[in-house]
């Protein structure tokens, strides 16, 4: 019922002969779900209070509030959204059912083209096949192209809900492409005129923070509660000068106490570590089924009861609670 869009292709034969049970991949399947469930859990869910609470009263937390709210934002929709489909293919994996990568470590991309090329892989690659492509793909000219990667967007847009700051969502992000791609000849000439070495730690540094800025820019569209909100929500941010906030302890006081900030962040941490080691081919589950029994045994209690106790759940927890559940 989630997960990654599967092609009937790829799945419809797994499901007509059922596989044998396969006690390793059941091992991998459940480190995949841990993983997903520290992800939510862990990391969306507490995350998601600190957003709440600054978007949901923007006229009072204004300036830097709402760009600490927007940067982890990104987060949250990554780490809900990811963590759904991990879950699921996890689920999947130990019935002995394959299911595609739907995330490859998106914000550490050099550009947003690349982005969107780890970033729900599956409904960008439904879109690709069944919408860029047949619309002409490249192969009628670059207007044709440039307007052909609008139309996907706008698509992408409605997809996610019949409302303006979604389209205005999507809509940028093709601008994104088609701006990057048209100034591409530009960039490779300051390039060789500055003779900047762009293999060098430094400038793909540059290059994916530059990239998360206008993801992150364009992630303020489809959080605030339509066109209008979003609109405001920017002048706040460009109108409020307070960068005291940072030093007198103010963000402690937007849902999450001072222990909490402080554990978001050291998960936030875990992630890009695990992102950084997946983008260098590095599997860290993999790693891991690899050592010695004993080893793997404390790993995975220390890691259980770390999202038990770390974790936002409860009598009060809406378990259905993900974003992507809405679309």
């Amino acid at each position: 019922m989630a997960g990654p869009i599967e092609r009937s292709k790829n799945l419809l034969k797994q499901l007509a002969k059922p596989s044998k049970f396969q006690l390793e991949a059941a091992k991998e399947g459940l480190l995949l779900m841990l993983w997903g469930y520290f992800l939510k859990i862990v990391l969306a869910d507490r995350i998601a209070i600190f957003v709440d609470t600054v978007y949901g009263d923007f006229q009072t937390y204004g300036g830097w509030y709402l760009v600490v709210a927007t940067m982890l934002f990104a987060f949250q929709i990554y780490c809900d959204f990811y963590g759904y489909s991990v879950i699921a293919t996890g689920a999947a994996k130990i019935l002995g059912i394959q299911l595609m990568e739907n995330f490859d470590s998106p914000y550490l991309s050099v550009s947003v083209a690349e982005f969107w090329r780890r970033w729900h892989i599956s409904l960008t690659s439904w879109f690709k096949d069944y919408l860029y492509i047949p619309l002409g793909g490249s192969h009628k000219g670059k207007l044709r192209k440039y307007l052909n990667k609008m139309i996907v967007f706008f698509a992408s847009g409605l997809w996610h809900g019949a409302q303006f700051s979604f389209v205005a969502w999507g809509g940028l992000n093709g601008l994104y492409q088609i701006a990057g791609e048209a100034l591409e000849p530009l960039r490779d000439r300051m390039v060789r005129l500055l003779h900047l070495n762009r293999s060098s730690f430094g400038h793909k540094l540059l290059q994916m923070s530059l990239t998360f800025l206008l993801v992150d820019f364009s992630w303020i569209f489809f959080r605030a509660n339509g066109f209008r909100e979003a609109f405001s929500i920017i002048r706040q941010i460009v109108a409020v000068k307070n960068p005291w906030i940072f030093f007198d302890e103010s963000l402690y006081q937007c849902g999450l106490d001072r222990k909490n900030f402080q554990l978001m962040l050291i998960g936030l941490c875990i992630l890009l570590f695990a992102d950084f080691c997946k983008k260098r081919g590095i599997c860290i589950r993999k790693k891991l089924m690899e050592q010695d029994f004993w080893f793997q045994s404390v790993v995975l209690v220390a890691a259980v009861c770390a999202v038990l106790t770390f974790g936002i759940w409860g009598p009060v927890y809406n378990e259905a609670n993900f974003i992507y559940f809405q679309f």
